[in-house]
C-alpha cells in the first residue's frame, strides 16, 4: 500500500501538506510519499489517475491501481485514509 501526496511545493499548498503529512505519522505511524506536480514522477501519477485539483491524496496498491483519490480541500479526515490503509489506531506515543 503506498499513500501518495501529490501537491504543488512553494506554493500555498505546501504548509497545509506537510503539516498534514506529519501529523499523520506522528497519529498513524505511516509515511506519505511527497511528490511534487513539477517532476515527471508527480505529472504522470496525476495524468494516469486523472487528478484535476490539487493537493491530492492517492491510495495506491502494490501494483500501483489506484484505491481512492481525494482531491482538492478540504483534505480528508485521516480516519478516511485508514480505511485503506487497515490503520485504525491511534499511536500510543
Amino acid at each position: 500500500m503506498r499513500l501518495v501526496f501529490l501537491y504543488h511545493p512553494k506554493s500555498e499548498q505546501e504548509g497545509p501538506v506537510l503539516d498534514y503529512a506529519r501529523d499523520y505519522k506522528r497519529f498513524r505511524n505511516r509515511d506519505f510519499e511527497l511528490i511534487s506536480l513539477d517532476t515527471a514522477e508527480g505529472a504522470n501519477l496525476a495524468k494516469t489517475h486523472d487528478v484535476v485539483r490539487y493537493p491530492a491524496i492517492l491510495a495506491l496498491n502494490d501494483r500501483s491501481e489506484l484505491l481512492q483519490l481525494w482531491q482538492g480541500w478540504p483534505l480528508p479526515l485521516m480516519n478516511d485514509i485508514d480505511a485503506y490503509t487497515g490503520s485504525s489506531q491511534l499511536d500510543s506515543n
